[in-house]
């Protein structure tokens, strides 16, 4: 392994062109190459990346269909366990699962298992690689509640294994997160649509604008004869950091302004969704959601900045994504956190913030933040992005009756099933664990799944 070939990298739009578009800022490998990358891996007797991805794809087995130039073939293998390739080989952050764990990068760099992943996903695509749906469906019904990453991988699965099931969508589109929260730069909506149009070529049935807990209860769904539900509704609640000024015109959550960009489309010149075109926003927080709140709102024409009140070290969002942010000309003020907001008129006019340094670790393992007494300052602003978090809304659970969740608002469950405490009812995703990885939603939502399956068949 000492001798092992560079990993290929994937060509990447300029970042001075980039910032000025939604064009997506990966290009993609060429077929050669994925051949050249996929030559670095060394198939390992014991292959400890599979046991790195939250849904246990052959890794191996599907880079080795690329070495022997059947695409479709490693296709094929990825979907046996990954409802959603082309999506995971965008946005699932492999640096920390599956690349981790790669015995190459012990020594050097691990096999890019994401980038051949999506080369594999956007190579069926082209090729108009359809799924066929099950040809002998049990007659079974289940319920999905939410067409998110957890509900999607949740529903494909039961599907598979021939249940007739129906996912039941707050919104007007299908893909939850994957639509209104990732912008099109990063994941482009029409590879969603086609990986939800995959599973419903298998079967899968959707009915949007219902919000369970409101024009339907899971109570209603059993009644319904649907055997098992599935509770996969994200968090959608945004968190405030609830300081003076929060209420001026001009403050966002990052999940309302990404939704009106990502789903509502903001961003098109022909859009009739509502945003304020901000000439300085600042961004509060320093996770994935942060990063894409902030180069949206550069793409949108603002001077922007981000500010985070822990070091770049310890910043929570991928490397690939702040590296991207910095190209692009984001600002960052690290080591600082907001303390109110001054309106001129209503609207916001700057925003006030306070130094701070690094104490003892907290209970996540960073160091806890202090303020630095008489540090204040200001930065002008006409627009606030907060994206520090969100919980999962209250309305499901208020409605739900004997369904147990934490005093923040996730659901409980067991850990290894899935299964909530109403018998026959299963929780995955950010519903349970608040807002985390598109790949970790996907993992509950096939654990999930095979114990439904186990429910269903023990109860007949």
């Amino acid at each position: 392994m000492a001798n092992q070939k560079p990993r290929t990298e994937m060509p990447l739009q300029d970042p001075k062109e980039r910032a000025n578009n939604f064009k997506e800022v990966a290009m993609g490998y060429t077929a050669k190459m994925a051949d050249i990358e996929a030559s670095r891996c060394i198939e390992c007797k014991n292959p400890r990346c599979v046991a790195g991805c939250p849904v246990n794809v052959d890794i191996p087995g599907f880079i080795r269909k690329i070495k022997d130039g059947d695409i479709i073939l490693s296709h094929k293998v990825i979907c046996e366990t990954n409802s959603l390739p082309a999506v995971c080989g965008r946005v699932c952050p492999q640096e920390e699962q599956c690349e981790e764990v790669c015995v190459l990068a012990i020594k050097g760099e691990s096999v890019a298992i994401g980038r051949l992943e999506r080369y594999v996903a956007d190579f069926a695509m082209c090729d108009c690689v359809t799924t066929k749906k099950v040809e002998k469906q049990n007659g079974i019904k289940m319920a999905v509640i939410g067409a998110g990453p957890a509900g999607l991988t949740c529903a494909g699965d039961l599907a598979r294994l021939g249940y007739v099931v129906t996912i039941f969508e707050a919104f007007h589109k299908s893909g939850g997160v994957l639509v209104y929260g990732i912008p099109e730069f990063r994941l482009p909506k029409d590879i969603v649509a086609q990986e939800i149009q995959a599973l419903e070529d298998l079967g899968v049935q959707f009915e949007h604008n219902t919000v369970v807990g409101k024009t339907i209860s899971i109570e209603e769904l059993f009644e319904e004869s649907y055997q098992s539900v599935f509770i996969g509704s994200g968090a959608g609640l945004p968190r405030f950091m609830n300081i003076e000024g929060e209420s001026l015109i001009g403050v966002y959550s990052a999940n309302e302004y990404l939704t009106r960009i990502n789903l509502m489309g903001a961003y098109k010149d022909n859009s009739h969704t509502p945003v304020i075109q901000s000439k300085k926003a600042v961004v509060v927080g320093g996770g994935n959601v942060a990063m894409d709140a902030a180069r949206c709102a550069l793409r949108m024409g603002a001077e922007t900045s981000i500010v985070y009140r822990r070091s770049m070290e310890e910043m929570p969002a991928r490397e690939e994504e702040i590296h991207h942010a910095i190209e692009e000309g984001i600002d960052f003020n690290i080591l600082c956190n907001p303390t109110r907001v001054f309106g001129k008129d209503g609207r916001v006019d700057k925003i006030e913030c306070i130094k701070m340094e690094l104490g003892e670790p907290d209970d996540s393992g960073r160091r806890r933040p202090k303020p630095l007494a008489g540090s204040e300052f200001t930065i002008d602003a006409d627009m606030v992005i907060i994206a520090i978090g969100t919980n999962p809304n209250p309305i499901l659970a208020e409605d739900t009756k004997d369904l147990k969740i934490q005093s923040w608002g996730g659901i409980i469950t067991n850990e290894e099933t899935g299964e909530t405490s109403i018998p026959g009812v299963y929780a995955g995703g950010d519903a349970v664990t608040g807002a985390a990885t598109v790949i970790k939603a996907m993992g509950a939502g096939k654990i999930a799944a095979e114990h439904m399956d186990m429910y269903v068949q023990g109860n007949k």
